[in-house]
C-alpha cells in the first residue's frame, strides 16, 4: 500500500514533466518532428503525424495523472508512453546511433542519446508504476498538501540538477583525458 500523499507527489510530478515536455515539443513541432525521424523507426512522412500524437498523448496524461478517477489509466498510459520511447532509445543505442536527438523536451533542449537517457527512464518508469499500489485509508489533511508541494519543487529541483550536471558531462570528460 502506498500513502497518498506520496502517490499525489508521484502523479503531480510526472504531470508537470510530462507537460513541461509536452510544451517544449510544441513550441517547435518542425524541429521535434525532425528529432522523431532521427529515430529511423517510423515509415517516412508519419513523422509530423507522430509529432502531434506524442505531444498530445503527454498533455492528456498530465491531465489524466491528475484527476483521481482517472488516475490508474493515466498511469498504464504513461507507463506505456514511458516504455515506447525508451524502447527506441535502445533501439537507436544497439544501432550504435548515439548522435540522435533524444526530442525529449522538444528543439532547444538538445540531448543526444546515451545509456543515461535509458537509467532515467527506467527510474521514471519505476516511480509511475508505484502509483498502482492500493492507497491507504488515511485521510489527506492540509499539511499534507504542503508536503507534497514541497515535494513536487524538490524533485524538480533535482530533475533540473541533473540535467545540467549530465549536459557538462562531455566536458567533464574532456578535460580529465591526459593531453
Amino acid at each position: 500500500m502506498i500513502d497518498p500523499a506520496i502517490d499525489l507527489t508521484l502523479r503531480t510530478s510526472m504531470a508537470a514533466l510530462l507537460s513541461w515536455s509536452a510544451v517544449h515539443k510544441l513550441r517547435d513541432l518542425s524541429a521535434f518532428a525532425a528529432a522523431v525521424a532521427g529515430y529511423r523507426l517510423l515509415v517516412p512522412g508519419a513523422e509530423r503525424f507522430a509529432a502531434v500524437a506524442f505531444a498530445a498523448t503527454e498533455l492528456s496524461l498530465a491531465a489524466g495523472l491528475l484527476w483521481s478517477p482517472t488516475r490508474l489509466a493515466a498511469s498504464g498510459g504513461t507507463l506505456l508512453l514511458l516504455a515506447v520511447y525508451t524502447g527506441a532509445i535502445g533501439i537507436n543505442l544497439a544501432r550504435g546511433r548515439r548522435d540522435v536527438d533524444c526530442g525529449c523536451f522538444g528543439p532547444s533542449h538538445r540531448q543526444v542519446l546515451s545509456e543515461w537517457l535509458l537509467v532515467r527512464n527506467s527510474i521514471l518508469l519505476g516511480a509511475i508504476a508505484v502509483t498502482f499500489l492500493p492507497l491507504t485509508t488515511r485521510q489527506m489533511i492540509w499539511v499534507d498538501g504542503l508536503g507534497v508541494v514541497a515535494a513536487c519543487l524538490t524533485l524538480a529541483m533535482l530533475w533540473a540538477s541533473a540535467h545540467q550536471l549530465l549536459a557538462q558531462w562531455p566536458t567533464v570528460k574532456a578535460l580529465r583525458r591526459p593531453a
